[in-house]
């Protein structure tokens, strides 16, 4: 058996990422921290937080876009509600498989940015015709309550 060195790591992570993270979790499981790629080792955990942060960020907005259409789309409330409110229950369940407390906190420090982007969406979506608010109206804990939704 073959035990591989920082430069071999490095190596084999420009060629197959994959089998550079089996031989990291190797290294890793062995305490043979002195062998560890750092640097890629680092860039992956940065990229892998991101990503989680962007995922629960997604399902947010994507629970705001549908309950501001829920709540001010009122030309489109009878063709829709039905619609809406699935999809907002469909975000609220896949939004909570991922969230922790990190997460959490990083959905409260970004509400309002995340609320900006689902407003420009449904802005466009509803062809400019609605007045929707400009500030997000919502609490986070009312965004992700299963059982919250807006009055019409």
């Amino acid at each position: 058996m073959q035990i591989l060195t920082k430069n071999d790591l490095k190596n084999i992570y420009e060629l197959d990422e994959h089998l550079w993270l089996q031989e990291t979790i190797k290294i890793l499981k062995e305490n043979r921290l002195n062998d560890l790629d750092v640097d890629n080792l680092i860039e992956e955990l940065e990229d892998l937080s991101k990503k989680d942060r962007n995922r629960v960020s997604n399902f947010l907005e994507q629970i705001v876009r549908h309950i501001l259409l829920l709540q001010y789309w009122t030309i489109e409330y009878e063709r829709n509600q039905n619609h809406w409110r699935a999809e907002i229950q469909s975000f609220r369940t896949q939004l909570r498989k991922y969230l922790t407390t990190n997460l959490h906190n990083h959905l409260t420090d970004e509400l309002e940015l995340i609320y900006q982007d689902g407003l420009e969406y449904v802005r466009e979506k509803a062809g400019f015709s609605v007045d929707f608010p400009q500030n997000c109206p919502y609490t986070l804990e009312q965004l992700l309550d299963k059982n919250w939704f807006p009055g019409h």
